[in-house]
């Protein structure tokens, strides 16, 4: 499509929060040098990347403390758009080094695999020393010493790389706190870094603190240093109407054909299409049921002295890692619980488990494990060690999940800060309810998160031990 075609940003944009002090942009010499290359983007895909890379007053990057983050419907053209623009980038800047990823691996091998074609193009190709196709390393090396690193963050990539310029975070729907904990310092060292955040609206159960609370500071016109931009038709749209489609979506129908949405439109279900296709975010679904205003107001710095303790166990469904949640139960109903021990299954087995808690069984009033929990295996081993374990059921665990709610509502339970215990923090502001049971009972959701719930369910499980045990220890055990 000709370059003159088209839509502007401000045109198609639903919510367009531009950063402060915008001066002046690199992009119309990265511009240049592309449409050399025969790439040419649309007006509202050119409009984007001016607002990336503006400059200030002070001659960064405005965007450079907030970032850019784009939610839009899926196949609009936004990672061709960045990964275009970041291969120009690369080209005019020596030893440039950009991270991109995603949270899915399949999304990530999808992402390089468009790389790598356009690495082999006769226009890019000269620029290009060579490209690493290493699982977990997946590497485009430029002739002047930049590159662009790919990797899935559900594989732990990210952690510890040091010395990156920009971060690109594909799939930032799912993006929890303690991730971007991980990844954002790797640009400390940058003297002008750039992050850009790319996702869809959330699904009910995705841990999209980060990227709910960008849309949060741009509706409240709050992003400082950053840029916030949604592309999504009107809240009451009809879900079948092709002008929709059209204010959603600015590729369709030219680049993006009506083909690829109708099948969307048949194989999703209602509240999905409006997400995936429409870009229309869910207000009720995409927080989690513990909010943020109710982990913060049960949040204490020191653990209160005395309590009767429970513990609980749980592992993930893949056993990557047993978590032990306590709960120290006190004389006037309160109760504080914390995550007293997680660790890996690859790195120190599960022996350490069993050991951890005979050893402190004497003086501790429940042990509980749920029958559907696959640390349940650890069961015979406590047993010979003469710990007894209280198993749960659908309504044990029911009880024990309403027990969490209540008390945190009531706030009569208390937890430590998140950068003390950053996983269960992780666990508790994602999860979302399943039913159980016939009675109407729920417990903690798994599925649809890349956080591990495991430590919220062990805590759950600690509780549950806590206030119902008939057991009462010699003395009393401090938690962890």
């Amino acid at each position: 499509m000709p370059q003159e075609q088209g839509r502007r940003l401000s045109e198609v944009a639903r919510i367009l929060e531009k950063p402060d002090g915008m001066m002046s942009s690199d992009f119309p010499r990265i511009e240049l040098v592309a449409n050399r290359m025969g790439i040419n983007w649309d007006p509202w895909q050119r409009g984007l990347l001016w607002i990336l890379f503006s400059r200030g007053m002070d001659g960064r990057y405005a965007c450079g403390d907030g970032g850019l983050t784009v939610s839009s419907p899926r196949q609009i053209g936004k990672t061709y758009t960045l990964g275009t623009a970041m291969f120009v980038r690369c080209m005019l800047h020596p030893g440039l080094k950009v991270i991109w990823t995603a949270h899915h691996t399949r999304t990530t091998n999808e992402t390089f695999d468009d790389m790598q074609a356009l690495a082999r193009s006769p226009a890019v190709a000269r620029h290009i020393d060579h490209v690493r196709k290493a699982n977990g390393q997946q590497e485009i090396v430029f002739a002047n010493m930049s590159v662009i690193m790919f990797g899935a963050r559900e594989k732990g990539f990210g952690r510890g790389l040091h010395g990156a310029d920009v971060e690109v975070f594909d799939e930032a729907q799912i993006l929890s706190e303690n991730a971007t904990a991980n990844m954002i310092p790797a640009t400390n060292t940058s003297p002008d870094p750039l992050v850009v955040f790319l996702g869809n609206p959330p699904k009910p159960g995705d841990p999209c603190d980060v990227f709910a609370g960008k849309r949060r500071l741009a509706l409240d016109h709050h992003l400082t240093g950053g840029a916030y931009i949604e592309l999504a038709a009107d809240r009451d749209a009809d879900s079948d109407d092709r002008e929709a489609w059209m204010q959603a979506n600015p590729s369709y129908p030219l680049r993006t054909k009506e083909q690829a949405i109708l099948r969307m439109r048949q194989l999703l279900q209602e509240d999905s299409f409006r997400r995936e296709a429409l870009g229309i975010w869910d207000e009720t679904g995409s927080a989690g049921v513990i909010s943020r205003d109710m982990w913060d107001a049960t949040t204490i710095t020191e653990r209160p002295d005395g309590g009767t303790v429970s513990f609980g166990v749980d592992m993930p469904p893949d056993r990557s890692e047993i978590s032990i949640g306590a709960c120290a139960r006190y004389p006037d109903g309160t109760a504080h619980v914390e995550l007293a021990e997680c660790r890996s299954t690859h790195e120190h087995g599960t022996m350490w488990a069993v050991d951890w808690l005979a050893e402190r069984w004497p003086h501790t009033a429940a042990v509980v494990i749920d029958t559907q929990s696959p640390a349940l295996s650890l069961m015979p081993d406590l047993r010979a060690r003469h710990v007894k374990v209280t198993v749960t059921g659908a309504r044990d665990l029911g009880q024990a999940t309403g027990r969490m709610l209540d008390m945190l509502t009531a706030h009569t339970i208390t937890h430590l800060p998140d950068t003390a215990q950053p996983a269960l923090a992780d666990a508790a502001l994602s999860v979302t309810l399943r039913g159980i049971g016939s009675g109407g009972m729920t417990a903690w959701q798994r599925t649809g998160s890349d956080v591990d719930i495991s430590p919220l369910v062990a805590v759950t499980l600690a509780l549950h031990g806590a206030f119902t045990s008939k057991r009462h220890p010699g003395r009393r055990q401090v938690v962890g």
